[in-house]
C-alpha cells in the first residue's frame, strides 16, 4: 500500500506533461499512471497541476540577528505554503554571512525545522563593506554555491572582477543586487511623473542599468556566470537578451511585485510599495513579463522581504524596503504574469534549482525520484488573508489572486496543505 496517491492530475513528467496519478513511497515516487492500487491518504488533483517542488533563488530569513523581523521557523512555514522545497536564503544578516561556519549554521537551522531545505548564499565581501572578498574558498566547501553582497551592489569593479575570477574558477554564481548605489542613494521611489507629482527624491532607471551593463562586460572578461537579482527596468531586460545572444552566461530573476505593482501603486505612499529597486513604469512591468514569458528572465525569485510593523508603518520615507513574497508567488507566476504548465514550473523550479546547482530539486517527476513536489490549482480564486510569516508587509493581503498551491511536499512529507 502506498503512503500517499495524487490522483488524476496534469503531472509534468520528464517526458512532458501528462494526465496521471503519483504514487509515493517512503519519500521516493514510485508510480506514475492509472490505477495505482490502494495508499493510505488520496487526494484527488483534477484539473490540477503536479510537478517539482518550488525552488526560490532570493529570500530574506532574518536569521541570524533579526529575528523579530523573520526567523528560518516561521520563514519555512512561509516557503512550503507558498510551494517551495527550497530556498537560497539571503547574507544581509546580522553578522553577514562571509564565512563558512555561518552557512553551515542557517542549513542545520533549516534541516532542524525540516519544512524546506535552506541553502546559504555567501557574501561576496567581508562584512558586505565591499572592501575585500569574503572568504570564497571557506564558503565552498560549507556548500554555498550563490555568491552576493545582497542588499548592497558590489560597487568597486576591481573587486567584483577579482571576486568572479576567483568564483569562476570554484564553479559559482556571482549574483548582484543591480543598483548603482550612488544613484539610488538620496531617492525613495522611481523617478517619474509620480515622483514628481509627490516631491520625493527618485531613482533612475539608469541606476540598474548602469551597473547591468558594467557588470555583463566583466562576466564577458572574466567567464563567470553572473545573475542579475530582481530586474525592474526594460532596458535592463533588453541589457539581459543581448548578453544571452552573444553566448555570456547570464541569467536573471523578476519578483513577483515587479511584475504585479508599478510606480503608480506608490502614489498612496503606502510604505508596503516600497522596494529596491523601486517599482518603476507600466511599461516596465509589461516588458518584464514579456521577458520572463520568451525564457529572457529564467526565474521568479521572491526577494522575500520580512519588517516588523514598528518599522513599515512609519512615513514612506522612512521606511525600509521589501515586500513579503514566499506565499504568493506561484498565483502572481499563473494570474499575473500568465504562464502555463511547463513554463510555470521551467521558472519557478527547473531553472532556479539549475542556476543554484540543487541537485535534488527542479527536476520534473519521475519514478524513483524524491517526492518533493507541489500540487496547484491554477484556476483557483482566492483572497489572502493571513501569512506564516512573523510580519505582514505584503500588498497582496486583501487582494484578489487566481492560482494556489493546495499541497506541498518535502520527500514525501506533507509540509502544507489546503482543503479543497
Amino acid at each position: 500500500m502506498h503512503d500517499i496517491v495524487l490522483a488524476n492530475g496534469s503531472v509534468l513528467t520528464s517526458a512532458g506533461v501528462r494526465k496521471a496519478s503519483v504514487a509515493v513511497q517512503g519519500g521516493s515516487i514510485v508510480a506514475i499512471g492509472d490505477d495505482l492500487g490502494d495508499s493510505t491518504r488520496t487526494v484527488d488533483c483534477a484539473a490540477k497541476w503536479i510537478g517539482p517542488a518550488l525552488v526560490d533563488l532570493h529570500a530574506h530569513l532574518r536569521e541570524p540577528g533579526q529575528e523579530w523581523k523573520e526567523d528560518i521557523a516561521s520563514g519555512s512555514r512561509a516557503a512550503a505554503a507558498g510551494g517551495y522545497g527550497a530556498v537560497i536564503a539571503m547574507p544581509n544578516t546580522d553578522p553577514p554571512i562571509d564565512a563558512g561556519h555561518l552557512a553551515r549554521f542557517v542549513r542545520d537551522r533549516g534541516d532542524d525545522v525540516g519544512l524546506v531545505d535552506v541553502f546559504s548564499a555567501g557574501c561576496i565581501s567581508l562584512g558586505r563593506r565591499g572592501e575585500t572578498m569574503s572568504h570564497l574558498d571557506d564558503l565552498w566547501n560549507a556548500g554555498v554555491r550563490v555568491f552576493t553582497d545582497d542588499g548592497d551592489s558590489v560597487k568597486n569593479a576591481a573587486l567584483l572582477r577579482a571576486a568572479m575570477e576567483y568564483i569562476a574558477a570554484l564553479g559559482g554564481v556571482v549574483s548582484q543586487h543591480a543598483v548603482d548605489p550612488d544613484l539610488s542613494a538620496a531617492g525613495f521611489m522611481h523617478e517619474g511623473a509620480v515622483s514628481s507629482r509627490l516631491g520625493m527624491y527618485a531613482i533612475p532607471s539608469q541606476a540598474d542599468d548602469i551597473t547591468i551593463a558594467r557588470d555583463i562586460t566583466l562576466a564577458e572578461m572574466t567567464g563567470a556566470h553572473y545573475h542579475v537579482q530582481h530586474l525592474s527596468t526594460a532596458s535592463g531586460v533588453k541589457l539581459i537578451r543581448s548578453a544571452k545572444e552573444r553566448g555570456l552566461r547570464v541569467t536573471s530573476e523578476v519578483s513577483p511585485h515587479h511584475l504585479t505593482f508599478d510606480h503608480t501603486d506608490v502614489a498612496t505612499t503606502h510604505s508596503d510599495f516600497k522596494v529596491m529597486p523601486p517599482l518603476r513604469e507600466p511599461h516596465d512591468r509589461a516588458a518584464l513579463v514579456e521577458g520572463l514569458l520568451d525564457g529572457t528572465i529564467d526565474a521568479i525569485a521572491t526577494d522575500h522581504a520580512p519588517h516588523a510593523a514598528l518599522e513599515k508603518e512609519v512615513p514612506f520615507e522612512h521606511a525600509p524596503n521589501g515586500i513579503l513574497g514566499l506565499e504568493w508567488a506561484a498565483s502572481v507566476a499563473i494570474g499575473v504574469a500568465g504562464l502555463d504548465q511547463e513554463r510555470f514550473f521551467d521558472r519557478m523550479s527547473i531553472r532556479p534549482a539549475a542556476i543554484a546547482q540543487l541537485e535534488h530539486h527542479g527536476t520534473p517527476l519521475e519514478v524513483g525520484g524524491d517526492a518533493t513536489m507541489v500540487v496547484i490549482d491554477p484556476s483557483d480564486v482566492w483572497v489572502p488573508v493571513s501569512t506564516e510569516s512573523k510580519s505582514r508587509n505584503a500588498p497582496y493581503l486583501g487582494r484578489q489572486m487566481t492560482g494556489r498551491v493546495h499541497m506541498t511536499m518535502l520527500r514525501g512529507s506533507v509540509t502544507h496543505t489546503v482543503s479543497s
